[in-house]
C-alpha cells in the first residue's frame, strides 16, 4: 500500500493495524545529537490514549513507547528511528458481526473496492488508531522545533455546536476537553452526555497554532507551507476542512481588511495565518481543522453487505463519542511534522548558500 510516508528531509513513515500486535512509526532525516527518550516521547502519547477525556472510547491501551533504533545513549545518532507501540487490548471478536457489512462513514466499502480485501476488524490502516505512530513521529518533531525555538499548541475550539468564546491558554490543562474556556467545556460536557444516552456521536474544531516561527519556511509552488499543513491535517481520517488564519472568513473581507497592515515593529494583524505565498512571514501560524463525528454510532443505519443487499447495521462496542480532544494532539504532531521537515529543508538551502560562496 503505498502513501504511508510523509515528509522529503525529515521523513515519517506508519505501519500496523488497529488490532495487529503493534503499531509504530520510523522515522527518517532526524539530525544526529537531539536529546530523544522514551519517556519525552510519552509525554505527547499520553494526550492521544484511550480514555484521557469523557468522550473517549473505554478501550484501555497504555500505549507505551519502545525506542528500537536511532538512539545511543540518550541522543540521536542521525539513522532511522524506529518508534513501536503495542496493541494490548484489541477485542477482534466485536466485528466479526461486520464481517460482510460496511459501516457507514468508515473506509469499508472505499478499501474494499480499492484492494478487493479488507482488514474488517477495527479497520485495519484506516482506523483512528494509526494515528498513534503520527504522534510518537511528531514528538520527535517536536523535540527538534524546541532546537530553533518553535513551540506548538493544540486547543478544542468547538465541539458538538458549543464554541470557546475566551481564550486561556492555561485553562486547557484544567478540563476534560483541552478547552481553553471552562464555561464552554463544561457545556461541552453535558453535550457530550447528552448524545451519549441517544448512542450517536459529535464533530467539532480543533485550533492548533505554532509560535516562534522564523519567516523563510515553505517551498513555491506546490510545497507552499500552508499547502503542506492542509494536506498534512487532511491525511487525519477525522478531519474535513482545514482553515489557515482567517480561513474561509477571508472570503467574505474586503482586500483592505484582511490585507494584514506592516508596521516598523511588525504585522498589525494575522488574518494570513503566518503565511505569506506559502512562506512563512514570522508570525504565528494558526491552523483550524473540520473534525466529523464518529462514524461508529449505535443509531440503525442503511448498508449493504458484500453481496450488495439492503441490511440495517448498529455499530455499538467501545467507540469514542468524539474523535476530540484526542485528535487534538495527532493535529499538533502533523503540525510537527510539517515544520520539521521544512526547518530541515530550509537548512539545506541555506547550507548551498554558503557552499557557492565559497
Amino acid at each position: 500500500m503505498s502513501g504511508n510516508t510523509f515528509g522529503k528531509a525529515f521523513r515519517v513513515t506508519t505501519w500496523g493495524e488497529s488490532h495487529g500486535p503493534a503499531i509504530g512509526a520510523v522515522v527518517d532525516g532526524c539530525p544526529p545529537g537531539i536529546p530523544l527518550t522514551e519517556e519525552a516521547v510519552q509525554i505527547m502519547m499520553d494526550r492521544r490514549k484511550p480514555g484521557s477525556s469523557a468522550a473517549s472510547t473505554t478501550r484501555k491501551e497504555e500505549d507505551l513507547v519502545h525506542i528500537l533504533s536511532g538512539v545511543f545513549e540518550g541522543l540521536t545518532t542521525g539513522t532511522p528511528i524506529s518508534l513501536m507501540i503495542k496493541n494490548k487490548d484489541a477485542k477482534s471478536s466485536s466485528y466479526d458481526q461486520f464481517k460482510n457489512l460496511f459501516r457507514p462513514g468508515h473506509g469499508d466499502l472505499s478499501y474494499q473496492r480499492k484492494y478487493g480485501i479488507r482488514d474488517y476488524k477495527g479497520g485495519g490502516r484506516a482506523s483512528a488508531r494509526e494515528t498513534a505512530g503520527r504522534v510518537a513521529a511528531g514528538a520527535v518533531a517536536g523535540l527538534l522545533l524546541e532546537r530553533v525555538g518553535i513551540k506548538t499548541f493544540a486547543y478544542t475550539l468547538e465541539l458538538g455546536s458549543v464554541r470557546a468564546k475566551n481564550i486561556d491558554p492555561e485553562a486547557v490543562s484544567q478540563n476534560h476537553f483541552a478547552c481553553p474556556d471552562m464555561e464552554a467545556a463544561e457545556k461541552m460536557e453535558a453535550r457530550v452526555n447528552e448524545v451519549r444516552k441517544d448512542g450517536d456521536s459529535l464533530g467539532g474544531i480543533v485550533q492548533v497554532q505554532a509560535a516562534g516561527v522564523p519567516a523563510g519556511l515553505g517551498e513555491p509552488v506546490f510545497d507552499k507551507l500552508d499547502a503542506q499543513i492542509a494536506k498534512a491535517m487532511m491525511s487525519i481520517g477525522a478531519v474535513k476542512g482545514v482553515e489557515i488564519g482567517a480561513g474561509f472568513e477571508a472570503a467574505r473581507l474586503t482586500g483592505s481588511v484582511n490585507n494584514d497592515p506592516i508596521l516598523e515593529d511588525g504585522f498589525e494583524t494575522n488574518n494570513a495565518g503566518g503565511t505569506l505565498s506559502g512562506v512563512s512571514s514570522g508570525q504565528d501560524i494558526v491552523v483550524r481543522v473540520a473534525v466529523k463525528p464518529i462514524p461508529s454510532i449505535s443509531v440503525p443505519q442503511q448498508t449493504i453487505d458484500l453481496d450488495g443487499k439492503a441490511e440495517t447495521i448498529q455499530v455499538g462496542g467501545r467507540h469514542d463519542i468524539s474523535a476530540i480532544p484526542r485528535v487534538n494532539v495527532v493535529c499538533e504532531a502533523m503540525l510537527n511534522l510539517v515544520l520539521a521537515d521544512f526547518v530541515l529543508r530550509q537548512a539545506q538551502v541555506r547550507a548551498l548558500e554558503l557552499f557557492a560562496k565559497q
